[in-house]
């Protein structure tokens, strides 16, 4: 397993209709690392975004599509890991969703 810091688990937010209104929840969805512990995940929110307490992490693994390129090959897409973290009531909101 890699060793992986605060700043290379988060790979960045997933804005989505579904996302946006579960902020009004205090839920944030970010895609990371597919190496990522759910403790990794819960101390590298809390390390990015000042003031953010975590309540509880959930994880999602995608695998990679199959896809036809034009001359009949076959590819796969990136696998990907997707994050739900539910902030404490008392935390602060995270900013980078603030304008959107």
């Amino acid at each position: 397993m890699a060793d992986l810091k605060y700043y290379d688990i988060i790979l960045k937010p997933v804005v989505t209709e579904k996302s946006m209104q579960d902020m009004s929840n205090k839920k944030y969805v970010f895609f990371v690392h597919p190496d990522a512990t759910k403790n990794q995940i819960r101390e590298a929110v809390e390390k990015m975004f000042e003031g953010a307490k975590v309540d509880r992490v959930n994880t999602m693994n995608y695998k990679g599509k199959l896809r036809r390129t034009r001359t009949y090959k076959y590819g796969k897409t990136v696998a990907r890991k997707k994050a739900i973290v539910q902030l404490k009531q008392e935390s602060k909101e995270i900013e980078i969703f603030q304008g959107m």
